[in-house]
C-alpha cells in the first residue's frame, strides 16, 4: 500500500517526552485505525514547542494523508496545537461564537465562570469544522487545509480524546471513504520457549502476505499476532483460522493461549474442567501468585486460598515442613518446595498444591544459591509430588524474578493439568 493513504498519529505534550504520564492515546488511536482497515505506519512525539510541531507537521504531511493530533488544546501558553496548524498553513484564526457560548455553557453547569483564557479554545483556523467535545471544554477540528489531507485534533484527555473520535471522527472518516475494510489480529501466547526457538520453528509463515505473521516478546512470554485485512472481521477471521490451526500445531504444549487468554486465566479453566481446587504457599513471591490468580473473575469458585510463608517458623508451624530437612537443605530447596506444597494442599484441602520458594533478590544470594534461583513444587491428587527448579539471571531484577517465578509455575501447573 502507498504510504500516502495511511494514517499518522502526533501527540504534543512534553510531558510524554519526560515520561510524566503513559502515552495512552497514541495505543487507544492505533488500535481504532486497525479496526477501520486504516493503513498506520507512523506515530510522533513532540513537545510543546511551535518550530518542532512544525517540522512535525511538515514531515507528516509528505508521508500520510490523514494526520491526527492530541494534546496542546486547552488554554494554557504551553497549548499550542491549533494555532501552530494554522501559522504552518498560512491560515488566519478565527474566534466561533458557538465554542464560547459551549464553554461558558459548561462552567455554569458546573457553578463556575468562564476564565477569559478559555477564549483561546475558539480560536479556530479559517475553513476549519468544530470537532465537538462532548465531555470538557476543548474542541477540536476537522481540517483539510489542502487537497488530499485530512488533520483531526483531539485534547489530551483520554476520556474526552475517545468519546470525540467515537461520536464524530469515526463517522466523518467513513463519509470520506476511509474505513471501508477492517484489521483484524489474534494473537496466539506462548510460555515455556525462547523468542528466537520459536521462530525458527514458524520462520515460514512470516513471509506471508496476507494474513500477517509478527512475533514478540516481553517478559518471558512469547506472541504471535496474525493479521488479516477485510471487509468483515468475519471474513478476516476466515483468513487466520487455518494459520492459527498451523501454528498452534507446530507449538503444541507451548502455546497456551490467544488474546486476553493469562496463565492465570487458562488454568482456572483447565480445573474447573478437572472439577478440581487449588491452594498454593508462596515465600519469595509473597502472595503475588494469589494475586494472579485473583484477578480472574469467578476464581474463588476453584482457587481456596494460600499461605505466605516468608518465615520458616511459618513454612514449619503452618505448612508441615519437616524442621530437621529444612535445616539441611535450607529454605530455598527442592524439598522444602514439595514439602510447602503438600502442606498447603492437605492444610486447605485442595486438588492441588502449589508452591514457590527462592531468592528474588537483590540480597541473599550465596555461591551456592545465587539470587536467581527458585523452586516451585506441586503437590497433585494421586500423589503427585515434586519439585522444579528454576535458574533466572540476577541481572533480570527482583520484580522480573518474581513474576517469571509465578508464571513458570502456573505454565507447569497447566502442563500437569492437560497431560
Amino acid at each position: 500500500m502507498n504510504e500516502r493513504q495511511s494514517a499518522e498519529i502526533i501527540c504534543v505534550g512534553t510531558e510524554l517526552l519526560l515520561g510524566e504520564i503513559l502515552n495512552s492515546n497514541a495505543h487507544y488511536l492505533a488500535q481504532q485505525l486497525a479496526q477501520l482497515g486504516i493503513a498506520h505506519y507512523y506515530q510522533t512525539v513532540v513537545g510543546d514547542n511551535p518550530l518542532r510541531i512544525q517540522r512535525a507537521i511538515a514531515i507528516a504531511c509528505e508521508r500520510s494523508r490523514l494526520l491526527i493530533f492530541t494534546g496542546g488544546l486547552g488554554p494554557t501558553p504551553d497549548d499550542l496545537t491549533t494555532e501552530t496548524l494554522a501559522d504552518f498553513f498560512q491560515t488566519p484564526l478565527i474566534e466561533r461564537s458557538e465554542i464560547i457560548a459551549d464553554i461558558a455553557q459548561k462552567y455554569a453547569q458546573s457553578g463556575r465562570t468562564m476564565s477569559p483564557s478559555n477564549r483561546k479554545q475558539a480560536l479556530l483556523p479559517d475553513g476549519a469544522e468544530v470537532l465537538p467535545n462532548p465531555v470538557g471544554s476543548a474542541p477540536g477540528i476537522i481540517w483539510q487545509p489542502r487537497p488530499g489531507l485530512i488533520i483531526l485534533t483531539f485534547p489530551g484527555v483520554p476520556s474526552e480524546m475517545q468519546a470525540m473520535w467515537q461520536q464524530t471522527a469515526v463517522p466523518f472518516l467513513r463519509s470520506q471513504g476511509w474505513g471501508q475494510e477492517t484489521i483484524y489480529s489474534r494473537t496466539l501466547r506462548f510460555w515455556g520457549v525462547s523468542e528466537s526457538v520459536l521462530a525458527e520453528k514458524v520462520v515460514s509463515f512470516f513471509d506471508l502476505q496476507s494474513p500477517t505473521v509478527a512475533p514478540y516478546a516481553a517478559k518471558g512470554e512469547v506472541r504471535l499476532r496474525i493479521s488479516a485485512k477485510a471487509a468483515t472481521e468475519a471474513e478476516a477471521a476466515l483468513q487466520i483460522e487455518p494459520v492459527e490451526r498451523q501454528l498452534r500445531e507446530i507449538a503444541g504444549l507451548d502455546c497456551y493461549g490467544a488474546d486476553d487468554d493469562t496463565l492465570a486465566s487458562v488454568v482456572g479453566q483447565l480445573l474447573q474442567a478437572d472439577q478440581a481446587t487449588l491452594s498454593v504457599a508462596e515465600s519469595c513471591t509473597g502472595g503475588g501468585l494469589g494475586q494472579f490468580l485473583t484477578t480472574v473473575p469467578g476464581s474463588s469458585a476453584y482457587f481456596w486460598g494460600g499461605v505466605i510463608s516468608y518465615d520458616n517458623r511459618v513454612k514449619v508451624n503452618l505448612l508441615g515442613v519437616n524442621p530437621d530437612e529444612l535445616q539441611q537443605h535450607g529454605a530455598v530447596s527442592e524439598e522444602v518446595a514439595r514439602q510447602m506444597a503438600a502442606g498447603v494442599r492437605n492444610r486447605l484441602g485442595t486438588t492441588w498444591g502449589l508452591s514457590i520458594t527462592g531468592v528474588a533478590g537483590p540480597g541473599g544470594g550465596s555461591e551456592a544459591k545465587p539470587v536467581g534461583l527458585v523452586y516451585v513444587g506441586f503437590a497433585g491428587p494421586d500423589g503427585q509430588l515434586e519439585a522444579v527448579k528454576h535458574q533466572f539471571n540476577s541481572i533480570r531484577g527482583r520484580e522480573l524474578i518474581r513474576w517469571l517465578s509465578i508464571c513458570n509455575a502456573l505454565d507447569g501447573l497447566r502442563r500437569r493439568l492437560l497431560a
